[in-house]
């Protein structure tokens, strides 16, 4: 049961379970190893399991959304070309599999896949002639057009599944690089980082009082364990400030390190390790910067306000953001726990603003909000993926400066240091759609049916006719 429960924890990480859902194969896992404190911390959350509730269903999806493959395409070039595929059509869903298809019916008519424009990359008569293409024009056009539409549905794809990498990044950083052999390794750490991967796959609720923050008492009890040795219930209670070392530690650091970059974690790896991580978050810095300069410049966004403008691309907006602020979390956690922070003096970019939702603004208005000190600072700094490529420059000490202007400490807000992490109590998570809180999944599940709280025109519920 524990090896059964410890394949469902792995393959979580590629979904977006509710972490009441995760607690309970915890428990499950860990049952009988946990004291009497560990033990009603993890029921907190494990009560609230769908398993354990009246209703045992949740409007929300609990994976992430799937980006379309290129079947319908794929099975029209096979009639046309009459040429085989692979046997399962699924395998189009991968963007490489669709590439090499491509690449392979491209040569039957001489194109070049990617050159598609009917007026400079088509074949006249005598260049058909001369590759041997005995087909009439008319034939020709239409195997041309189907390998256009191809070759633009392999454009979306790669598209969609840089957008939906970096969505799932910016919940759970590295997670889905964890290997089904690391993770086995240790149970305390798989535990921990299941839990606290299904914190951050939290969705974002309609609010101005802050989101939850993913570390919570339940993570940190999680995280404790993979620390020090186990305790009684009175020990913990009473002294815990003299737990000790775990006198073998078998924690699986480095996979603990891909979701949770810590400065308490990263000193548990080796400087080669730390070097690895570090290579990892720049790669992802420099993905993130062309994406997020490609936004800007086809997006008319409010620098000042950040308030989302009738036609700008919100969601693809934020989800890089937070793909940008999570890369950045974990490269400036490593800058410092291999002492390098003096980058800081000749680079140091800043965070990315998030976009909000025009009632949201004028809700903090209502409240009396003067405005988040976050975004003065992004006003006053150079634009982050400008200052990473190189194209403009900005340091430490004028990201300081800028912060202290604005009412922020530069340190503990994260413009300048790693941001520290302190566990806040565990929350239960909401029934939400488009991030209302709504207590019946059932209800939710009817109201998102009918586009309300979508900021689309919603189609009225007649109980009356139902």
């Amino acid at each position: 049961m524990t090896h059964l429960n410890l394949e469902t924890l792995y393959e979580s990480l590629r979904l977006r379970k509710r972490p009441e859902d995760i607690a309970v194969l915890i428990k499950e896992v860990l049952q009988g190893d946990l004291n009497a404190k560990e033990m009603r911390l993890l029921d907190k959350a494990a009560s609230g399991a769908l398993r354990n509730q009246v209703w045992q269903y949740t409007s929300m999806l609990e994976a992430f959304a799937d980006v379309s493959g290129a079947q319908v395409q794929v099975s029209r070039a096979m009639q046309l070309f009459k040429t085989d595929g692979a046997n399962d059509m699924s395998a189009y869903d991968d963007p490489l599999v669709v590439e090499a298809f491509l690449a392979k019916v491209s040569a039957v008519i001489h194109k070049n896949p990617g050159y598609s424009d009917y007026k400079t990359d088509r074949l006249n008569r005598e260049e058909r002639m001369a590759a041997g293409l005995d087909i009439s024009r008319r034939r020709y056009n239409k195997l041309f057009r189907c390998l256009r539409h191809l070759d633009k549905k392999l454009h979306t794809m790669l598209r969609g599944h840089r957008k939906s990498l970096f969505q799932r990044i910016g919940k759970h950083g590295f997670a889905e690089d964890i290997t089904r052999e690391d993770f086995m390794k240790d149970v305390n750490s798989a535990c921990f980082i299941a839990y606290y991967t299904a914190r951050c796959n939290l969705r974002s609720e309609f609010t101005v009082s802050g989101q939850q923050r993913a570390f919570d008492e339940i993570a940190d009890m999680l995280l404790q364990r993979c620390l020090y040795e186990p305790v009684d219930a009175s020990w913990w209670d009473i002294m815990p400030a003299k737990r000790q070392p775990r006198q073998q530690d078998t924690a699986n650091w480095p996979a603990i390190a891909m979701v949770y970059p810590d400065q308490q974690v990263l000193r548990k790896l080796s400087p080669e390790q730390q070097g690895f991580l570090l290579g990892k978050w720049t790669t992802l810095l420099q993905q993130v910067a062309t994406f997020l300069e490609e936004l800007w410049q086809t997006n008319a966004f409010d620098r000042q306000s950040m308030v989302v403008r009738s036609g700008n691309d919100s969601t693809t907006w934020n989800n890089t953001a937070n793909a940008w602020n999570k890369a950045r979390d974990g490269w400036m956690s490593l800058i410092y726990a291999l002492g390098m922070e003096f980058i800081l003096e000749e680079m140091c970019f800043g965070k990315v603003m998030r976009l909000i939702a025009g009632d949201v603004a004028e809700w903090h208005h209502m409240e009396g909000h003067k405005g988040d000190p976050n975004l003065s600072v992004w006003n006053q700094l150079p634009l982050p993926w400008e200052v990473f490529s190189g194209k403009t420059t900005c340091n430490r000490e004028r990201v300081a400066a800028t912060c202290k202007a604005a009412g922020l400490d530069p340190e503990r807000s994260g413009w300048i240091a790693p941001r520290v992490h302190h566990p806040v109590p565990f929350l239960p998570t909401p029934e939400l759609v488009h991030g209302v809180t709504v207590s019946n999944p059932y209800l939710a599940t009817i109201l998102k049916q009918h586009k309300y709280f979508s900021g689309k025109d919603a189609s009225p519920l007649s109980p009356e006719k139902n």
